[in-house]
């Protein structure tokens, strides 16, 4: 009787493991398996934060920029990552406008936020066991400047839009000339399954795209028909003077190519937090389950598999691209992030990385996803690892179809994942 029961349930909560995740609940926070509020920490924001505390860091404030250079240097963040978005969809919003956009900056693991004249730098760090942390640092220039932990960031960064986990997302709206969205109008999430029809509504874009459009850089002029934007007059821009004062930024544009990694590597974030999350509380609701009927701890049940196989195809399916929106044309940032970006991957014996990029046809040359050598990916727990690598293993060397991949992409990213992962399971050496 206590075994139909528990079985039930197991099936009830893997229900919850959907294709993708999208749309999702809210994850307990407090759930016994992640405790993300009182857990210890180790993201890159985390070490600079006890830097600080022991006077091991001593950032320079300075006129201009206050304390966003030495955040930059201190967390490994390039300025050629800077985009500019101009919506007021941030808790800074007050500050924000069309001719004082907020600038974003970011790596493969953490970002920072700042606005001209704005109270703090934002700091958003990716743990690997707990997802995005957010931090902020005060604007004032003092002896001892402090890096402060502030969960209440979640209100906006813990929803459906973020795979209902603690995480980032890039939205594309419809925006007057205030910089206030029009939210009747409705909007996007945005990541690289999305035309670029659908992108970076509220966001200025500095680049060439061809005769593709885009929502970047211009306005909703009409209420109620916010769709009839001026693409045109937003299309292939290269230089933001006349619309802000680029002097007052780290760096003069905000780069096409930057924007397109930041999306993609967001939802690639909250993917790995969330599937990470499932299957903790899978397996410790199954240990739950063990515990009373008698069973070996470390038993899963087939529900309690399926929960983390789905997990773990949500991470593979976006991990390699398989939705992703097709270039009509080549596109071409401004800034020297393209360049800086592909020079952090590790290479192959052929020169060939990850991080090369494509810009013609697709995003990247070699469709997969970078991010498999983050930290995040390393400390996802065994069950779902394993999964991952066993099921990544069998797309590489199979023939069924698997999204867009090709027998090239299938062969070429086997052989640089066997020379540059370093963890891969045994059988992939075969």
């Amino acid at each position: 009787m206590f075994r139909k029961a528990f079985v039930v349930l197991a099936a009830v909560a893997a229900v919850w493991a959907y294709a993708d995740f999208d749309g999702s609940y809210i994850v307990p926070r407090d759930h016994a398996a992640i405790l993300y509020d009182t857990a210890p920490v180790t993201d890159r924001a985390a070490a600079f934060q006890q830097k600080l505390r022991e006077g091991k860091a001593k950032p320079t404030f300075r006129d201009a920029h206050g304390y966003l250079e030495a955040a930059l240097q201190a967390l490994d963040v390039p300025v050629s990552s800077q985009v500019l978005v101009f919506s007021k969809t941030s808790f800074q919003a007050p500050r924000i406008s069309p001719r004082l956009p907020r600038a974003l900056y970011f790596n493969d693991d953490t970002y920072v936020g700042w606005v001209p004249g704005g109270d703090v730098v934002e700091v958003a760090s990716v743990d690997p066991r707990q997802g995005v942390i957010f931090y902020t640092m005060d604007q004032e220039a003092v002896p001892k400047p402090r890096l402060d932990r502030r969960d209440e960031c979640l209100q906006c960064h813990a929803a459906g839009g973020t795979l209902g986990v603690p995480g980032l997302v890039v939205r594309s709206v419809f925006v007057e000339r205030s910089g206030m969205p029009l939210f009747h109008a409705g909007g996007f999430v945005t990541d690289h399954r999305s035309p670029l029809s659908q992108r970076w509504g509220g966001w200025y874009v500095t680049g060439t795209h061809g005769a593709a459009r885009h929502m970047g850089n211009v306005f909703a002029e009409d209420r109620d028909h916010p769709d009839d934007l001026d693409r045109e007059a937003g299309a292939n821009v290269t230089d933001l003077k006349g619309r802000i004062d680029p002097g007052m930024y780290a760096s003069p544009g905000s780069d096409l190519v930057a924007l397109m990694t930041l999306e993609h590597q967001t939802r690639m974030t909250n993917l790995i937090t969330r599937a990470g999350w499932e299957t903790r509380m899978a397996v410790a609701e199954q240990q739950a389950i063990n515990q009373s009927l008698g069973d070996p701890p470390d038993r899963l049940s087939d529900s309690a598999r399926r929960r983390i196989d789905n997990a773990a195809e949500a991470v593979l399916k976006y991990m390699l691209f398989t939705d992703e929106a097709l270039l009509d044309a080549p596109v071409k940032g401004t800034s020297g992030f393209a360049a800086e970006f592909t020079a952090r991957g590790p290479k192959d014996h052929a020169g060939r990385s990850l991080r090369d990029f494509d810009l013609t046809r697709r995003m990247f040359r070699y469709p997969c996803s970078y991010l498999i050598y983050s930290a995040q990916f390393d400390a996802m727990p065994a069950p779902l690892k394993d999964r991952v690598y066993r099921r990544l293993w069998e797309i590489l060397t199979g023939n069924a179809p698997y999204g867009q991949l090709t027998a090239a992409d299938r062969r070429t990213i086997l052989e640089i994942l066997r020379e540059t992962k370093k963890d891969l399971p045994g059988y992939w050496r075969g």
